[in-house]
This record gives structure tokens, sequence and C-alpha cells, in this order.
């Protein structure tokens, strides 16, 4: 039985949240050009180029995060499930909002969608923090993102709101 490279966990918990950002990547491309660009966006929306990155960065940072948290605990245990659990909960919301707003179009539903996503982030946060405090600090900047796009999806959903 081989065992795994010890640097394999850190580089697979990194790169998991890029599993969504993946797929949601087709629904985008797709929606951009067409639907997206009919919506009105308040003037302090950014440009298209910046979410990926973002996202690309905010992927990593908690990924990582969640390799700390896992790596501290020694592993799946009994005392990763609400932790690595809640993480898990997270990213699975987190990558429901791209078919919901792109795919769907339903940008309030989108919204509430972000909002949950805030709360189960949130609640993550919290649970890391005294487990591994870097792991916390590293969610920091998705916390302020997601207030952010939050912010962003709500405007789009009341300038939108008249139309079908």
């Amino acid at each position: 039985m081989e065992v795994l490279p010890a640097w394999a966990p850190a580089v697979g918990f990194t790169l998991l949240p890029h599993a969504g950002e993946l797929l949601g990547s087709y629904i985008i491309k797709r929606e951009i050009p067409t639907w997206y660009q009919t919506v009105q966006k308040p003037s302090w929306c950014p440009p298209n180029w910046v979410f990926p990155s973002v996202w690309g960065t905010l992927y990593t940072s908690m990924g990582y995060g969640s390799y700390l948290v896992w790596k501290e605990l020694g592993g799946f245990s009994e005392k990763s499930v609400i932790p690595l659990g809640l993480y898990t909960v997270n990213l699975a919301i987190n990558w429901s909002w791209t078919p919901i707003f792109f795919g769907a179009h339903k940008i309030g539903w989108g919204l509430v969608t972000l909002l949950i996503t805030t709360g189960t982030a949130t609640a993550t946060t919290a649970s890391w923090y005294n487990i591994n405090k870097t792991a916390a600090y590293l969610m920091v900047p998705y916390l302020a993102w997601l207030c952010f796009a939050s912010a962003l999806n709500y405007r789009i959903w009341k300038d939108n709101s008249n139309k079908r």
C-alpha cells in the first residue's frame, strides 16, 4: 500500500474549492456575453475580468485554511466533523450561486444564496478560530468579499426588478 506524499493533502485541500469554480465557469462563460450583458449594473460593479482573479485567490486561501484545520485535528476525526462539515456545507452553497444567478437568472434567489453563504462562512470561521487562528484569518478576505458580493447582488436585483 502506497502512502501519499506529505504535500498531497495540502495540495488537495487547497485545490478542492476550485472544483466548483471550474464547473461554474462553463455557465458564466455562456451567460456573460448574452444574458449578463443585458443586466443593469451599478457604476461600482467591477469589470468582469476581476471576478475570476478574486475568486481564484479566495478559493486558494480558504482551501489552504481547511487543510490547516484538518492537519491540526489529526485528519478526518470526530473533532473535525463540525469545523470541516461547516466548511463543506459552505462550499456547496457557495458553488450553487452560479447556477442560480447566472444559469437560472434568479437574481433574488442569488442574493438569498449569498446571504446563506455568508452565514455559513462566518460559522466556519468562528469554528476554525480556536483550532487554528491562521486558518480563521485566511477566511477574512472571503467574508469581506461575500459582503461586497451581497451588496452588488442586492443592487443588481433592485435595479432589474422591473424586468422579467
